[in-house]
């Protein structure tokens, strides 16, 4: 996809505050624990590279990824810190994952036995790092019981060619305030910790809402996710116990101003007709960029002032209603602080009625991002 670098929309995403909020987690850690910055999905959209780097001046010492290129984008940029892939890889990549040093979830043991079979064949002397998945709950993937987790561990201990480097479980509800799931879980997993004769070097199980709110869980290594571009992981439910400063702002400027007279439409399927001469603002931004249809009717700011959007928004462009006439040219800010105003991207996430999240990875990689 093409980068729009020609025209004023982009996303502007502060690298400092990225480090700071890594670096007030790692000064809450307990001693001999780790942090390794979660930058999957283009780091959560905030671009994938240059938040590592952030994270690596934050205190940071390894990532987690979710797929298999996203770890090479890493190690072709150049970082050398240990990368774990959190989903499962096809066993016909482990070249890949021996050539790039890399960190792989190991969910089933019939995966294990192929890849086995396969670094028999492979002449390396390398073993293969891998991260035993637990599922405690999630229902995603991972082992369930006990005795499948000691006996997948004595398969792995029974061979050379594989590093067993850790162990771990996700959270389904760290972010929530009764805490009863989250307990079974927690249950659930020193269960499996108990029938082990000796630990990896990584025991894991802190995503963002468990580092924040459940600190004293057990496990020496976070995996600081969305906490770490300032985002709190619970929404609206719970709230932060430190101040996480938003990484991510979103503008644009006016390329278009005119006064509309009463009764007229605007935009496809004229849902926004005119009760009164009203200034109508273009602001180059729509669905194509992750700036989505069920916005209408959501406030953007110019000047500090709260400007709807007023009809359907496109593909390329939306419309705002401006209280005066205001100048081609003028910033809007789609989300951030203007002004002493803030739109956050709570806000947008509550009038999508989704998460932010998702708000995050929506926007597409035809809007550059912008670094300071």
């Amino acid at each position: 996809m093409a980068v729009g670098w020609h025209r004023p929309t982009k996303l502007v995403i502060d690298t400092q505050a990225i480090k700071e909020n890594v670096g007030n987690e790692v000064k809450r850690m307990p001693q001999g624990t780790e942090l390794f910055a979660v930058v999957k999905a283009n780091g959560y959209g905030h671009g994938a590279v240059q938040t590592a780097k952030a994270a690596i001046e934050g205190g940071a010492t390894g990532f987690c990824v979710a797929i298999l290129d996203e770890a090479i984008e890493l190690r072709e940029a150049g970082f050398t810190e240990p990368i774990l892939i959190l989903s499962v890889v096809d066993v016909s990549y482990i070249d890949l994952l021996l050539k790039y040093n890399l960190s792989v979830t190991v969910a089933t043991q019939e995966w294990l036995e192929q890849a086995i079979e396969q670094l028999n064949h492979i002449e390396t002397q390398t073993p293969l790092k891998i991260h035993i998945k637990v599922d405690t709950g999630m229902g995603r993937i991972g082992f369930t019981t006990p005795e499948a987790v000691k006996q997948t561990v004595e398969l792995v201990q029974s061979t050379q060619t594989l590093d067993w480097e850790g162990v771990f479980t996700h959270f389904s509800t760290a972010d929530e305030k009764d805490i009863s799931y989250f307990e079974k879980q927690t249950h659930r997993f020193q269960a499996v910790l108990s029938v082990l004769v000796e630990l990896p070097r990584y025991v894991h199980v802190s995503n963002s809402a468990t580092a924040l709110w459940h600190p004293d869980n057990v496990g020496n290594m976070i995996r600081f996710g969305i906490a770490m571009y300032g985002l709190n992981p619970s929404g609206r439910a719970l709230p932060e116990t430190y101040p996480l400063k938003p990484a991510l702002s979103l503008v644009s400027k006016l390329i278009h101003v005119k006064e509309l007279s009463a009764a007229e439409g605007i935009g496809y399927g004229n849902t926004y007709t005119t009760t009164e001469n009203e200034w109508i603002g273009t602001v180059p931004i729509g669905y194509a960029d992750g700036w989505l249809r069920h916005l209408q009717g959501f406030s953007v700011l110019v000047n500090g002032e709260r400007c709807e959007i007023v009809g359907r928004i496109c593909m390329d462009q939306c419309m705002i209603r401006l209280p005066k006439q205001t100048a081609v040219g003028t910033q809007v800010t789609l989300i951030g602080q203007d002004h002493g105003e803030e739109i956050t991207m709570q806000m947008v996430a509550d009038k999508l009625e989704t998460i932010h999240y998702e708000v995050a990875c929506t926007f597409s990689e035809r809007m550059p991002r912008e670094y300071k």
